[in-house]
């Protein structure tokens, strides 16, 4: 039995290889940064992190998590409720409340987990549950965690959500769910249009923010600043591991009640290791960063519009918007695996995207900037592009 099961997944993967899915993991030797080293050595220009602020190996990031490594230990072998509690952890909660206009947070080993853990915990078999269709993997699992009535409704379609919402009207709680940016896209969720909907219909709302916190909206705090709807926001999810270091670590900010409950019933809260104290020093440094000045989210906003113009003008299929991520479209996924090929062979390192992460015919490479590109980076991103017609 074994072997014909490795006999058939040998040729699964041949398969993703000859359609052009399939995923090559690229093996780096430096820090996260604009600029990698691969293990020869070559440096390759890297248009693909999500470290949107550049803070990835940012100085004073990595200087507060090594101060937190000698100050706190490595990790905390333990879980929130038993032993895995410091000080820095609440501290952290608390600042992540206070910054993101919510009234308390609970922080997970990932967003992924965040959301994993959020419907399980709140709703059960008499709810509703009305998610995009484009929502992020970690809520499409999470949802199906729980026993709530499942509705979807088009991405950002109006329309189809009211529609929903209607027929939801017989559950006891209605909760509204979607990214607050589309990672795929770099479209954003309409969260002013959302919450009109929400209040006719007596719905809660929660957003994903995970591509936005940190550089969207008023003071970066992302999607629901951006249209001025924070205090409507019921339950709000994010990363640390983005724009808000680049490490590991998310978190769920929301209604003081709703975080209680999750502190007790949040199956990866409670059977899950506590965040790395020095995740959470160096998160803490990423907020004083933030609050102290709107410098890095402005060169990114310039970055990803010079990045947009010069693509343009050369001719290639970007899907429209501002944010920084910028899916270049291609169609068929084996030009797009081909090009992103070439990009690294000529010191650029880009990814590309199929089947089943877009849909079918929808193959792109998303570039995404990040505010510690130089000008000089993303004219010569653009030139990489040209260069692989």
């Amino acid at each position: 039995m074994l072997d014909n099961l490795r006999t058939e997944l040998a040729a699964r993967v041949t398969e993703m290889q000859e359609t052009g899915v399939y995923k090559p993991e690229r093996i780096l030797a430096s820090p996260q940064g604009t600029r990698v080293r691969d293990e020869t050595g070559r440096e390759i220009l890297n248009l693909c992190a999500n470290n949107y602020l550049g803070l990835a190996d940012d100085p004073r990031v990595v200087g507060a998590a090594s101060k937190t490594l000698q100050e706190r230990g490595f990790g905390m072998a333990s879980v929130r409720f038993i032993c895995g509690t410091q000080d820095i952890h609440r501290e952290l909660e608390e600042r992540l409340a206070a910054w993101l206009r919510q009234e308390d947070t609970i922080l997970f080993p990932s967003c992924f987990d965040a959301n994993g853990g959020v419907f399980e915990a709140l709703l059960d078999q008499r709810d509703a549950v009305i998610s995009d269709a484009l929502n992020h993997a970690s809520i499409i699992d999470g949802v199906r965690l729980c026993k709530a009535q499942r509705f979807r409704y088009a991405n950002r379609d109006m329309a189809e959500l009211e529609a929903r919402l209607q027929e939801a009207a017989d559950a006891r709680y209605r909760l509204i769910v979607t990214d607050g940016v589309f990672s795929m896209d770099g479209y954003f969720a309409p969260l002013d249009e959302i919450c009109v909907l929400a209040d006719r219909y007596d719905a809660l709302v929660m957003v994903d923010d995970s591509h936005a916190v940190g550089f969207v909206g008023e003071g970066g705090r992302g999607t629901a600043a951006r249209y001025g709807v924070e205090d409507r926001i019921d339950i709000l999810t994010g990363t640390l591991g983005k724009a808000l270091g680049g490490a590991s670590g998310g978190y769920v900010a929301a209604r003081r009640e709703i975080v209680a409950v999750l502190k007790q019933r949040a199956r990866p809260y409670l059977f899950s290791n506590s965040v790395a104290p020095a995740v959470a020093g160096a998160s803490l440094a990423v907020l004083d960063i933030l609050e102290d000045s709107g410098e890095l989210r402005h060169q990114l906003e310039r970055n990803a519009s010079r990045f947009r113009s010069g693509m343009t003008d050369a001719g290639f299929d970007l899907l429209p918007g501002e944010h920084a991520i910028v899916p270049v479209m291609f169609g068929d996924a084996v030009e797009a695996s081909a090009v992103a090929q070439r990009l690294w062979d000529a010191g650029v390192y880009a990814v590309a995207f199929s089947f089943p992460v877009v849909p079918h015919g929808q193959a792109r490479i998303r570039v995404q900037l990040s505010a510690a590109h130089t000008d000089e980076d993303v004219d010569r991103a653009v030139a990489a592009f040209v260069a692989t017609r």
